[in-house]
């Protein structure tokens, strides 16, 4: 690895800037909430490790959610930055409010919980989960720029969006001063729908930064169950069974970021990530998550080298099949 260091990039039009490379903190909801069965049920030292891992790296932002464990998510990232003495200036976080089940009506109802977990950290962006609530993407939107308003967080964004309820949202934040800062969606080599629905097109005509979710294809993409498949057999039957097949279309991909990765001198999920934060300009970053502090140090080290050229254009090709 090169002393190469990617710069920090536009969020959106927000006037924020942040790092190709973000550090999502699901894992943080282990034991709790809906994700309490998936993730281990991390101590605070270690996810404060984790947090210091990304800072460590470089990495200035992160990625939360009332859905992460009913708040124990936020409050893990919150007690890691204040145990490691992080001012509010100096990171930038994003949360999301669960919309299942409910009207836009709750967004103001419930912002003062998310407040509270994050205990003095500024909401820097506040995106709406999926759009699966009673309301229409417009009703959310004018809760949202009501809390931008009222100085409760700082700047609006989306997940899970598809094109149309992704540009009516911005439509209606345009119409209130306001600008849409992202659509967080799944994005990676082995899922590129995005490049043919219209989303990724529509973020870069109207300025929307692609956050990107499961940028690894679920550690598909890390190599681990191409060099090593005893792995894979260690994996319970319905996880076997949903990776199956994805595992096997991708072996030529896996290969060669596998070679990729020995040339440069770094990890094969270091190519991924690469990959995506370069393959499309300044318009996707990334948010790998981690449950150990050497996988956030490894997500950031994504940062710190460049793919050449033709290796972005031949992982292009090779992973043409999954648009």
């Amino acid at each position: 690895m090169n002393n190469f260091a990617m710069e920090k990039r536009p969020l959106g039009k927000t006037g924020f800037k942040i790092t190709p490379v973000g550090l999502g903190v699901m894992q943080f909801s282990g034991g709790s909430g809906m994700f309490g069965m998936v993730f281990p049920d991390l101590s605070q030292p270690e996810m404060t490790a984790i947090v210091k891992a990304a800072l460590d790296g470089g990495i200035n932002w992160f990625d939360t959610a009332e859905m992460y464990g009913r708040g124990r998510s936020e409050t893990g990232l919150a007690n890691a930055l204040k145990q490691l003495e992080k001012a509010d200036d100096d990171v930038i976080i994003g949360t999301k409010w669960f919309p299942i089940l409910r009207t836009a009506g709750n967004i103001s109802k419930s912002i003062d919980a998310r407040l509270n977990y994050l205990d003095g950290y500024t909401i820097d962006l506040f995106m709406v989960h999926n759009p699966w609530s009673f309301s229409a993407p417009e009703k959310e939107m004018e809760a949202m720029a009501e809390l931008v308003e009222a100085g409760k967080i700082r700047s609006v964004g989306v997940s899970n969006f598809n094109v149309d309820q992704m540009v009516r949202a911005h439509k209606t934040l345009q119409k209130r001063g306001l600008v849409l800062a992202c659509n967080q969606v799944q994005y990676s080599l082995l899922h590129r729908k995005i490049e043919s629905d219209g989303v990724l097109e529509a973020a870069k005509d109207l300025g929307i930064t692609i956050v990107a979710w499961s940028p690894l294809a679920r550690g598909i993409l890390s190599g681990r169950y191409y060099t090593n498949p005893g792995i894979y057999d260690q994996l319970p039957i319905g996880r076997k069974m949903m990776m199956r097949d994805k595992i096997n279309d991708s072996q030529e991909v896996v290969a060669y970021l596998v070679e990729v990765a020995e040339k440069h001198g770094v990890m094969p999920a270091q190519v991924a990530l690469n990959w995506l934060i370069n393959s499309q300009g300044e318009t996707v970053v990334v948010i790998p998550g981690a449950s150990k502090e050497k996988q956030a140090a490894e997500s950031a080290g994504a940062m710190q080298f460049r793919l050449e050229d033709e290796e972005i254009v031949k992982l292009d090709m090779l992973s043409r099949d999954f648009r």
